[in-house]
Parts: C-alpha cells; structure tokens; sequence
C-alpha cells in the first residue's frame, strides 16, 4: 500500500513539473527566438529550467520516501546507465574528430535516459 502511494505521490509530482517545462519551453522559444541578444532573451532561453528544477526536486522528494532497498536498486540503476551515457558520449566525441556531425548537449540527456529506462528493463525482465 505504501509504495503504491509513494509511486502515485511520484507520477503526479513528476508529470506536473514536466507539464509545467513543456509550457516554459514552447513560451519561452516563441517569445525569446525572435528577440535580439541580450540579458533579456537570455533569461527567457532559460526560464524552462525553473520547470527542470521541479522535476529534479520531484525525484529527490521519490528518492526520499522510498524504502532503502528500492533506493539501492535506483542508484544501482542510475550509475549504470551513467556508465553507458559516459561511454556512449565519450565514443561519439572520437567519432566527432573523425568527421562525424556534432550533436548537441541536449543529447547527452537523451541518452541518459535512455539507458536509464533500458537498465531498468533488462533488470527487471532478469529477476522475473
């Protein structure tokens, strides 16, 4: 019972801050693309990571409330998907310097969280 309400406490969390980026983002590229250089465009560029920020505090609110077990399972995870997103990235810089088109940094958490999910999935289709 108690971790179906912290996964529901979680979810809702989470969704509203995504929720709450998305809107930050689509406002902030339609105000800021057209606007000249400056301080201004500058913080507007930057407004959607107020709503990153609550998404970070909703994982560290879950990570909180969850027992030390699932905790552990979670930084397990974590750091090997770290360890993917590290030698994936790493291994496309190489491949940057032999001609391969630059990505942008935004990748990088693409990739993460990729390998996030993935090392979720492969962990939890092998202890069935």
């Amino acid at each position: 019972m108690h971790e179906k309400r912290v996964a529901r406490a979680y979810h809702s969390e989470l969704w509203i801050a995504i929720g709450i980026y998305a809107v930050l983002l689509v406002g902030s590229i339609k105000l800021a693309r057209p606007m000249e250089d400056g301080t201004l465009r500058t913080v507007l560029l930057l407004l959607p990571m107020l709503g990153f920020a609550l998404t970070i505090r909703a994982i560290v609110r879950h990570v909180a409330r969850i027992d030390e077990y699932q905790r552990l399972r979670m930084l397990e995870s974590i750091g090997i998907a770290f360890a993917i997103t590290g030698a994936l990235t790493f291994s496309y810089g190489f491949l940057e310097t032999a001609g391969f088109p630059k990505v942008s940094m935004f990748v990088v958490w693409m990739v993460m969280c990729a390998s996030w999910g993935v090392v979720n999935l492969v962990r939890a289709w092998s202890g069935r």
